[in-house]
């Protein structure tokens, strides 16, 4: 038999990288990139929902919002109107692991977009009147996207209480009415002293910069901010369960039933070959109409209506700390699941047996490396992409490395990633039935 050749390293852009730290801890990337006239600031800072303490559920999302709600310096909203005003847009983000917070920029408007950032990680405006304001509005959210939602919470909030058991990796990152109606300004002011740190962040700038220029202005802003304890690193390490974990959901406004079927990973930093090895393994089984469980769940046996699949909490493989899961997802009629969880067994199975043939895993390494340079093109993702990098794996230069790492994917990878972690015995199911109470 023939020996199998590489798969060509793909023609991806290299971005170049300039790294420092200023005295007060805050980690600072450069992404120059002069091929358009525009500059993305983000900045990232060490907490998501798994940070949260018992009692404060929501809280790392409600503390995003108030980043909004003015400065010691700027009063509600200016923050916005400057951007606004001046051509740019932004916005924030929480996750599992990491706020985050992000404007784009005409490159003229650099220092701009610099001093904002700088001035409320100085300090921020909190009121009773705004902590009350923002705890609404939080609400109102949950409200929209999961109360009043059919399928709300599904997976992200549901499905983690069946795989995990501790309470940073188990509860709901959203948050409780009642944690959250109990917050005060102490606490916020408390949190933000505590996580919102210039040491516990990561500021990066990609674009139209020049790399002097720009450190002297990042110096400037940001060099007075005074330095703050930095929380040592959170460890969310919790065992691979060593049984299947089952759990029933009744969703009063389903139109019909869904399950998530979710399996341990390696660990995203530490067992990084293997974590990529796994990312494309969640796309050869569910992304598409050409994967292996759209062919065999909804067009040969017809036993669900929609398929999907997912590594970590949103769907961004490359954003996460260890531990976290791939996640398959099937909706289908009601009526009973077994059918369709042993199909997918065996799908799952085929694979971790060696099924996976050169073919398919060149067609979906091609298609995730096709999609990650183009995503990277764009100079917000690129900034974003950076500073999860740099948060935590201290690599950013993995921008220009990730293409060559998915392109390095082999069926053996796939097999052995699979064999490894996708046992149906350490398994987590999550059914979601229509009707019932919540």
């Amino acid at each position: 038999m023939p020996a199998k050749t590489r798969r060509a390293r793909p023609l991806a852009p290299a971005f170049p990288v300039h790294r420092f730290r200023l005295d007060n801890g805050l980690r600072v990337v450069l992404l120059p990139d002069g091929s358009a006239p525009t500059v993305a600031i983000a900045v990232v800072v060490d907490v998501g929902f798994r940070s949260e303490p018992e009692g404060m559920t929501g809280f790392a999302h409600l503390f995003e919002h108030l980043m909004f709600e003015g400065s010691v310096t700027l009063e509600k909203g200016q923050h916005d109107k400057l951007v606004t005003g001046n051509g740019g847009v932004m916005n924030g983000s929480t996750r599992a692991d990491y706020t985050n917070y992000y404007e784009q920029l005409p490159s003229n408007a650099l220092e701009l977009g610099l001093y904002l950032e700088a001035d409320r990680m100085r300090g921020l405006r909190l009121t009773d009147e705004n902590v009350a304001n923002q705890i609404a509005v939080v609400k109102e959210e949950i409200r929209v996207n999961v109360v009043n939602q059919p399928f709300g919470g599904f997976p992200w909030i549901l499905l983690p209480p069946v795989m995990f058991r501790t309470f940073a990796n188990a509860h709901n990152g959203y948050g409780s009415f009642v944690d959250l109606e109990a917050a005060t300004v102490d606490q916020a002011a408390e949190f933000f002293d505590r996580y919102y740190a210039p040491g516990n962040a990561t500021l990066v700038v990609a674009g139209d910069l020049d790399v002097e220029r720009t450190r002297e202005m990042v110096e400037r802003h940001f060099g007075p901010v005074p330095a703050r304890p930095v929380p040592p690193p959170g460890s969310f390490a919790e065992p691979v369960p060593a049984e299947e974990r089952r759990h029933v959901h009744h969703d009063p406004l389903a139109p019909l039933s869904a399950v998530a079927v979710a399996y341990r990973v390696p660990d995203p930093v530490n067992q990084w070959e293997d974590y990529v090895a796994a990312a494309v393994l969640t796309d050869l089984l569910a992304d598409g109409a050409a994967a292996r469980l759209y062919q065999r769940l909804v067009k040969r046996d017809q036993l669900a209506t929609h398929v999907g699949g997912l590594l970590g909490t949103f769907g961004d493989p490359f954003d996460m700390r260890d531990p976290t899961m791939l996640q398959l997802l099937a909706y289908y009629p009601p009526g009973p699941v077994e059918p369709l969880l042993d199909a997918l067994g065996e799908e799952v199975a085929a694979v971790a047996a060696g099924g996976a043939t050169e073919e398919e895993v060149d067609r979906v390494v091609t298609t995730m490396t096709a999609q990650t340079i183009r995503r990277l093109d764009d100079v917000m993702n690129r900034a974003l992409a950076a500073a999860a990098f740099e948060q935590q794996r201290s690599r950013a230069e993995l921008l220009s490395e990730l293409p060559a790492a998915l392109a390095a994917v082999t069926p053996d990878d796939i097999t052995r990633v699979a064999a490894q972690w996708l046992s149906a015995a350490g398994r987590a199911v999550l059914e979601v039935v229509p009707g019932g109470g919540r």
